[in-house]
């Protein structure tokens, strides 16, 4: 919000492990907080949002504001992901390549 209040480029850090159970419709809530405020801020087409994934960035921030920048840069190796390489392979019933959940295979 302060970026799009002072009309300046924005650079999000992103690290997550997925919301935990215990914070529930707290963490979802946030997460909606942060995409509708980018939202925002997007929808003036001079200004430039940099997200930056670290190791690790999962679940929900990887759905919304993790993937939203208009450039998206990411540590060599880290891992990227919204479900873990388990729940993939169980709720698909295949077995999915090794580093398969790594920014060099993401991007």
């Amino acid at each position: 919000e302060y970026a799009t209040d002072k009309f300046i480029p924005l650079i999000i850090v992103c690290a997550s492990g997925g919301a935990r159970m215990q914070e529930g419709s707290l963490s979802l809530m946030q997460m909606a907080k942060i995409s509708s405020a980018l939202y925002d801020y997007q929808s003036n087409k001079k200004l430039l949002y940099v997200s930056i994934l670290t190791s690790p960035t999962t679940g929900g921030v990887t759905a919304s504001f993790g993937m939203l920048g208009d450039i998206i840069i990411a540590e060599p190796n880290s891992y990227i992901a919204f479900a873990g390489k388990r729940v993939i392979e169980q709720t698909l019933n295949k077995t999915i390549p090794e580093g398969s959940q790594a920014s060099e295979y993401l991007f």
